[in-house]
C-alpha cells in the first residue's frame, strides 16, 4: 500500500510539475508580449526542405497593431501584401492583380499572428510553451490542426528577433527581423486596404 501511494504521488507530481512549468513558460512569454502595442520593421524569410535545402527566399517589411491588425508585404522575389483586420484576411498578389478576402474567424492559420499578438488565451488554452532560454520559446499546439507541428520565437532586448516554423509536411519557415521598431504609434488606418481598380476580386466570405 505504501508503495502504491509513493508512486500515486509521484505520478501526480509529475504532472503537476509539468502543468505549472507551462504556465510559468507561458507567463515568461506574455511578458516579452505584453508591453509591446504596436510593432513595425524589415523581415527576411527563407523556406527549407529536406537537408536544409532553401527552396525560397522572401523579404519585405511588417506592421503590427494589438490586439487584430498586422500587415505583410512581401517586397522581392515578387510583390505581395496580406492584411488581417478584425474580421477579414486580405491577400493582394501586385504582379497578377488579384485580391483574395477570407473571414479571420476560425481560421487556423490565424495561430502564429494570435500568438505575435499575445492572444492570452489562445497562449493558455491552445498551446504548450517550453522556455528554451530567457528569450526563447518553443510553442507546440494542444490540439487540432493550426498547421504547424512547432512554433519558436526569439527577442532581442524586449523585440522579436526571430520565428521559426515547422510545419505539417515538416518543412521549416525561419523569419529574421531588423530594424524592429516598438515605440512608433500606429493606428487601425494604417491597415486599411482597398482593392486597387482593375483587380481581380475573390471574396470567400459572402
Amino acid at each position: 500500500m505504501k508503495r502504491q501511494l509513493t508512486i500515486g504521488s509521484l505520478f501526480l507530481g509529475l504532472l503537476f510539475n509539468s502543468a505549472s512549468a507551462n504556465e510559468s513558460a507561458t507567463d515568461a512569454l506574455l511578458e516579452h508580449l505584453d508591453p509591446v502595442k504596436y510593432s513595425q520593421g524589415e523581415f527576411t524569410q527563407r523556406l527549407y526542405g529536406d537537408g536544409d535545402e532553401i527552396i525560397a527566399r522572401t523579404s519585405g517589411t511588417f506592421r503590427m497593431l494589438k490586439p487584430s491588425w498586422f500587415a505583410w508585404e512581401i517586397q522581392a522575389p515578387d510583390r505581395q501584401l496580406i492584411i488581417s483586420d478584425p474580421q477579414h484576411l486580405w491577400h493582394f498578389d501586385e504582379d497578377l492583380q488579384t485580391v483574395t478576402r477570407r473571414p479571420v474567424e476560425g481560421r487556423e492559420e490565424m495561430a502564429p499572428l494570435q500568438v505575435l499578438g499575445g492572444d492570452a488565451e489562445v497562449l493558455r488554452q491552445r498551446f504548450d510553451v517550453v522556455k528554451v532560454s530567457p528569450q526563447k520559446f518553443r510553442l507546440s499546439p494542444k490540439a487540432g490542426d493550426p498547421g504547424f507541428q512547432s512554433l519558436t520565437v526569439e527577442f532581442e532586448e524586449q523585440r522579436i528577433a526571430r520565428i521559426e516554423v515547422l510545419d505539417s509536411l515538416n518543412q521549416r519557415v525561419e523569419v529574421r527581423f531588423q530594424n524592429v521598431s516598438n515605440d512608433t504609434e500606429l493606428t487601425a488606418a494604417d491597415f486599411v486596404f482597398s482593392p486597387p481598380e482593375g483587380a481581380d476580386l475573390f471574396y470567400y466570405d459572402q
